[in-house]
């Protein structure tokens, strides 16, 4: 098989039955799309490339910068697409939360722009935000970047409408599948492949997979941050459910060890949420002689997220689990250990308290410095459960608040501390975001 150019390669990628053995399903089909074969590695080099065509075409050989909102695997096709027509590529998001990736990207040659936004997906109603204003200057007229927009580019959509979609349709013979499960990050993905096969039959149920609040997929936004996203849908999927780091990283290590596929930790999420939904479908099959048949995406591969694994199940890469862990915590869990204060409170609290806690900001260092509580201390969240893992950080005397984005992150901690003997330690309520909206004073590094 020759081609001109490794553009070509893009798509068409197989379509692999799952055996019935390991997923237990007895009357329903489960099929994976391996979107991972891709020439870059993920599913998002579909949409990179038709997002990217029309300006790369038109800039080659120039001195023009592709640049996107991006901390993942668009970025990386978007790299190398550049690359390919002699451009620079800038990856701008609000933190790069993958080595591995980050280092990925440095040597394809991206320069990477690390900007305080209150998210990892952009928020365009909230004009306050670094990453927000940096997104509509891309916009204005006279822009020397070449901006590709995957939260809301229509053409993210329309590569899976025209590829995605009907390559499963076509390795089905002909015929849709009962059930879509799809992760949802842009919604690129989910809404054109969900379109295409509606179009072959209407009956076709979408189950849309986020990820656990206050948890974190790579690839996978949590409910609040796809409400952010302009492709998103709600009307695209008949039913939104969860899934946890815990469940991803279990789906992934049953994809690599029992299917031979070196899936990453969102297809492991993917398959981890279809067989999780489908068991109750497939019980209501049972005697009537009627099969069913199901497709999840397997979106990259796993050699990028060794460190991810390294940090929440060390023992599958031969090390011994060091201490308690916060994704070890159960949600009835936290809400029976963490203590909440609300915005008022703790300021009087901070200002009045004897003794003053300690402020605990858990953000990322360029959202830090950009607006945070005066006399907090930052201790990004992936550091934070470093120092958990080998005891109390603080004097059980010394009364500790916890501060992250929205409040989610600082309750699991907040839970965890509290577990390990430390009698005051609370949780912001609505995290800076509620300090901020309350009027409450932030200062800047």
């Amino acid at each position: 098989m020759r081609y001109d150019s490794i553009t070509e390669a893009i798509g068409n990628t197989p379509l692999v039955r799952i055996d019935p053995s390991v997923h237990g399903l007895g009357n329903i089909d489960l099929y994976a799309k391996l979107e991972m074969l891709n020439p870059f590695g993920s599913v998002k080099d579909r949409p990179a490339w038709h997002m990217a065509r029309p300006h790369l075409e038109e800039a080659a050989g120039g001195d023009g910068t592709v640049v996107e909102l991006s901390s993942g695997n668009t970025a990386k096709a978007l790299a190398l697409l550049a690359g390919l027509h002699g451009l620079k590529f800038k990856s701008v998001t609000n933190r790069m939360r993958v080595p591995e990736i980050k280092e990925l990207l440095l040597l394809l040659g991206a320069e990477i722009e690390e900007l305080p936004g209150q998210s990892e997906c952009l928020d365009p109603t909230d004009t306050d935000d670094p990453l927000t204003r940096f997104h509509q200057a891309l916009s204005e007229p006279g822009s020397r970047y070449l901006h590709t927009d995957q939260y809301f580019n229509p053409r993210n959509v329309e590569a899976h409408a025209a590829g995605t979609g009907p390559e499963i349709v076509k390795d089905l013979d002909g015929q849709a599948p009962d059930w879509f499960i799809a992760c949802v990050g842009t919604a690129g993905s989910s809404t054109g492949v969900a379109q295409v096969l509606r179009e072959h039959d209407p009956q076709v149920r979408v189950l849309g997979l986020v990820a656990d609040k206050s948890d974190f997929i790579p690839g996978i936004r949590t409910i609040d941050e796809v409400h952010q996203v302009g492709l998103f849908d709600p009307a695209t999927y008949d039913s939104l459910a969860s899934v946890t780091s815990q469940e991803a990283i279990d789906g992934m290590v049953t994809l690599i060890r029992r299917c031979g596929l070196l899936s990453g930790p969102t297809g492991g999420a993917a398959y981890q949420g279809a067989v999780r939904h489908l068991a109750s479908v497939d019980a209501g099959l049972a005697g009537t002689g009627r099969r069913q048949s199901a497709v999840f995406i397997v979106c990259d591969r796993a050699e990028s997220y060794l460190s991810y694994v390294r940090q929440r199940r060390p023992e599958l890469l031969g090390r011994a689990r060091r201490g308690p862990s916060v994704s070890s915590l159960t949600d009835s869990e936290i809400r029976a250990e963490a203590r909440v204060i609300g915005v008022e409170d703790a300021r009087r609290w901070t200002a009045e308290g004897d003794p003053r806690p300690l402020v605990v900001d858990l953000r990322g260092p360029h959202a830090y410095a950009a607006l945070h509580i005066e006399g907090s201390v930052n201790i990004v969240d992936e550091m934070f459960e470093e120092l958990v893992r080998t005891g109390l950080p603080f004097s059980r005397r010394t009364p500790v608040l916890l501060a992250c984005p929205v409040g989610e992150k600082s309750l699991r901690y907040a839970a965890l501390l509290t577990r390990m003997g430390h009698p005051d330690v609370r949780s912001l309520a609505g995290g800076i975001v509620a300090w901020r909206d309350a009027g409450a004073p932030l200062t800047r590094e």
